[in-house]
C-alpha cells in the first residue's frame, strides 16, 4: 500500500488525520449518483469491490451517549450487539442532523476518521477477514482504502460482532 498522499484525492479531515498519523491509505474516488438508494452499495459497485469489504459509518445512541458503529455496507448494524459491546442496555440510531453536527461530515459521507468529536467506536470484526477495507473518506463519492489494523489504530475502535 502506498504512503499517505493527501494530494492524491480531496483533502478532508479524514485524509489529514491519516497523513498526520503516518498511516498509509489509498484514495478511492468515484462518480457519486445523487439518486443512489444506498451510498455504500453504490461505492462498492462503482469501485468494483465486494460489498462485504466496504464499511459504512453509523452513529447510534447507547443509553443516551453517542457511539460509532462501523459495519459492512451489505449488513445492518445490530443495535442490541452494539449496546452490549458498549456496556449499555439499549441502542437506537442517532438523528442524522446530530450525526452531522458531531462528526463534521454529511450523511452519506461520514467517515470514521477525523471526526469533529471523537466518539467511542466499534468496528465489526469481519473487517479482519480482509487485507484492506474501504470507508468513507469524508464526502460522498470518496472512499479510503486501508488495513483494518490501521483503521482500528486511527479511530481507537474496538472489535465486536455488531453486524447482522
Amino acid at each position: 500500500m502506498p504512503k499517505p498522499r493527501p494530494s492524491a484525492g480531496p483533502a478532508t479531515p479524514a485524509t489529514v488525520a491519516l497523513a498526520a498519523a503516518g498511516i498509509p491509505y489509498t484514495p478511492r474516488p468515484y462518480a457519486h449518483d445523487p439518486g443512489a438508494a444506498s451510498y455504500g452499495l453504490e461505492a462498492a459497485a462503482a469501485l468494483g469491490v465486494e460489498p462485504e469489504r466496504v464499511f459504512k459509518t453509523l452513529l447510534a445512541e447507547v443509553d443516551g451517549s453517542l457511539v460509532v458503529g462501523i459495519v459492512p455496507v451489505s449488513c445492518l448494524l445490530d443495535l442490541k450487539s452494539l449496546a452490549a459491546a458498549a456496556g449499555g442496555r439499549r441502542a437506537a440510531m442517532a438523528d442524522p442532523a446530530l450525526a452531522e453536527r458531531r462528526t463534521g461530515y454529511v450523511v452519506g459521507g461520514i467517515s470514521p476518521i477525523g471526526q469533529r468529536t471523537r466518539l467511542p467506536t466499534w468496528l465489526d470484526e469481519s473487517a479482519l477477514l480482509w487485507p484492506t477495507v474501504l470507508v468513507s473518506g469524508g464526502r460522498r463519492g470518496f472512499d479510503l482504502e486501508l488495513a483494518p489494523a490501521d483503521l482500528v489504530a486511527v479511530t481507537g475502535a474496538q472489535l465486536a460482532d455488531i453486524a447482522r
